[in-house]
């Protein structure tokens, strides 16, 4: 793993010492790792809901659209 040094004001590493206490990580560098996860998931999912914005509908999304997908989960189902 390699190693990564960052300088924080005072206040933000009190902010960070808290976390660490309260949220039940071992350390500064565990909760950092968390932060970080977290912002590729939501870049990540940020990528998936433009594309789908940006993609053309297939199909219109109405009470008949429910209705065959339930349909669908009910034969799957039996």
């Amino acid at each position: 793993m390699s190693t990564m040094n960052i300088s924080l004001p005072e206040m933000l590493k009190t902010f960070v010492d808290e976390q660490v206490s309260q949220r039940g990580y071992g350390t500064s560098s565990e909760y950092v790792r968390e932060l970080i996860r977290k912002e590729q998931e939501r870049q990540q999912l940020r990528s998936l809901l433009l594309a789908g914005a940006a993609s053309t509908p297939m199909q219109p999304v109405d009470g008949g659209y429910f209705d065959a997908l339930r349909a669908r989960a009910r034969q799957a189902a039996q």
